[in-house]
């Protein structure tokens, strides 16, 4: 037999689903879920094809402007010329 666990709602129509459920589907904060109704119940399930938000906004934009290489060392750009000797 199954447990069963309980949950109150809210007057916004909002439930907590129980730590043991989130856990065992993977529930995450800001997962999207899918509600349904099975008869005279209601389910709720994890959208599976929803694309998930990246965890860093890393490489979202892309310049226009020439990309600079991968081996390209900034310092070389602060380093001093030598100075140029002047023979007279």
């Amino acid at each position: 037999m199954r447990a069963v666990l309980t949950s109150n709602m809210t007057s916004k129509g909002q439930v907590t689903i129980p730590a043991a459920l989130r856990q065992s589907f993977g529930f995450k904060a800001g997962a999207a879920v899918e509600f349904f109704q099975a008869g005279s119940y209601v389910g709720v399930r994890p959208v599976q094809n929803a694309k998930q938000a990246p965890k860093s906004g890393f490489g979202m934009i892309k310049a226009k402007a020439k990309q600079v290489p991968a081996d390209f060392d900034v310092a070389t750009l602060l380093a001093k010329k030598p100075a140029k000797l002047s023979v007279k």
